[in-house]
């Protein structure tokens, strides 16, 4: 079992503490390497060393901070293999899947290093010629980034790269459930070049996070994770007033009308809950049917959904593995369970996988079927290979029916009708809204939730102002001289 250290001010340490936090894989639950659990001194100096380092790499120039993500873009692609299998051995995830999003990582670093020298400000016309003004983007300070365990590399760089082109200096908290690509990715980090201090990694259990985001030298916390959490980090970095982005979880409605290609509709159902064995913030829990197609697509649902191959994430042809840790394994099955005394129809699945080469936490792709809305499973977030289908007669029935939940993150709408699909897409309560297609991602197209989804945004130009603060400067060009009593307009 490999022993892993944080990287703190440009060097690999373990933790006085001398406490470890085992990572077990899920597909087989063997522990195969330990994170070190650091103390609340140890935390204290990541960020103390990222303070002070601050003050110099808020002076480095755009140009330079721009050719330091390209090169960490190069070696991203580099060692693309290596990274994959640690973050499928970590949590789960299929080696198809987690070689995509190691690529699309390195294409969000590139992405935002187009942007480190290009951070422009605005000259303001003001009535009074007197007065010449402008305002600059300035960075913010040490930058707190807390990312959760389903896609660590991934939801990190959403992070990172705007932080890092737009001058900040950040502290990383990955999740004590997948923390090694993290550690695996700070190497890379320094054979780019950046300085250190730059990027520290910390690591640890719910408490190092909680520390992290309460010391007074953070400027702000950027967060991925579940909404429980994101209210207690909320009410600790008000004491602070320092801003937060919070991209959480969602009950993402899917939408099939009667007039779409159902088929397609059907496979991008399938894609849009049972890719990454449904642990996925944006997964389509809830597929809204009109009834008049309705036993058509559940016909066709359970026919693929039955063929679906789970095993070895490390094997190519697998089309599903297991669930990233054992919480999430028995909250999944726990639901199930839920659904089936709320008098749920099971259509297929509905519990864990046994079978005698699989030992992981596997839990068969479920589907069930309910005219309840008010249902746990038709509401609560799953996150895991369930599906809700739910009918709708009317497209202002799953208009309701689409926004009748706490959530806001994402939502699906399949029709050949561009109007139709256009006015759903105008009422649907959700910050990303897909049409004839699902689970699609962009570095240039916004992402972040309304609702209990979160605020902020990721991806995109616009995160830039997630990472910056303005400043207005205003200069007197008058040789006038003032009245001290008087205010000039």
């Amino acid at each position: 079992m490999k022993t892993y250290r944080a990287l703190v001010n440009g060097e690999w340490k373990t933790s006085s503490s001398d406490q470890f936090i085992i990572s077990y894989n899920p597909y087989n639950q063997e522990g195969w390497a330990r994170i070190p659990q650091m103390t609340e001194g140890e935390i204290s100096a990541s960020v103390q060393f990222a303070y002070k380092v601050f003050k110099e790499w808020k002076k480095t120039s755009g140009l330079e901070r721009a050719s330091l993500l390209h090169r960490l873009a190069d070696l991203i692609e580099e060692n693309a293999e290596h990274l994959a299998i640690i973050e499928s051995k970590d949590n789960g995830k299929i080696i198809n899947e987690t070689k995509n999003q190691v690529m699309f990582t390195a294409r969000n670093y590139r992405y935002f290093a187009g942007y480190a020298d290009k951070l422009v400000g605005n000259l303001i016309p003001l009535d009074n010629k007197d007065l010449l003004d402008y305002t600059s983007m300035e960075p913010l300070g040490v930058v707190a980034l807390i990312t959760a365990w389903n896609s660590p590399l991934s939801l990190l760089a959403n992070k990172l790269a705007p932080a890092l082109a737009t001058g900040n200096t950040v502290v990383i908290k990955p999740s004590e459930y997948a923390s090694v690509s993290t550690l695996e990715f700070g190497k890379l980090i320094q054979e780019a070049g950046f300085p250190p201090g730059v990027v520290n990694i910390i690591t640890g259990d719910g408490q190092t996070g909680d520390t992290l985001i309460r010391h007074p030298l953070i400027s702000k916390v950027s967060f991925t994770g579940g909404a429980q959490t994101a209210r207690v980090i909320s009410r600790a970095v008000s004491e602070n007033l320092i801003p937060i982005t919070l991209e959480l979880g969602g009950k993402s409605p899917n939408i099939i009308f009667e007039d779409a290609d159902l088929e397609e509709a059907t496979v991008g159902a399938i894609a849009g809950i049972f890719g990454a064995s449904g642990q996925t913030c944006i997964a389509g829990s809830r597929l809204l049917v009109q009834r008049t197609i309705l036993d058509e697509i559940i016909s066709g649902l359970r026919r693929i959904t039955e063929t679906i191959k789970l095993g070895n994430p490390l094997n190519s042809s697998t089309q599903m593995g297991p669930v990233a840790n054992l919480a999430q394994f028995n909250k999944i099955l726990q639901m199930i369970e839920s659904a089936n005394e709320e008098g749920a129809e099971l259509i297929c699945g509905g519990s864990a996988l046994e079978h005698k080469d699989l030992n992981g936490y596997f839990i068969k792709p479920t589907i069930f079927y309910t005219e309840n809305p008010n249902l746990t499973i038709a509401c609560e977030e799953v996150f895991g290979p369930v599906l809700t289908v739910i009918p709708f007669d009317t497209e202002e029935e799953a208009i309701y029916l689409a926004n009748n939940t706490v959530y806001g993150l994402s939502a699906g709408i399949w029709s050949r009708d561009i109007k139709r699909a256009l006015r759903m897409a105008q009422n649907i309560e959700a910050g990303n809204v897909w049409i004839n297609t699902y689970r699609t991602s962009a570095i240039g197209a916004p992402f972040g939730g309304t609702k209990q989804s979160g605020y902020g945004r990721e991806r995109s130009w616009h995160t830039l102002y997630e990472y910056t603060q303005m400043k207005n400067v205003m200069i007197n060009l008058s040789e006038e001289k003032r009245n001290p009593f008087s205010i000039q307009l």
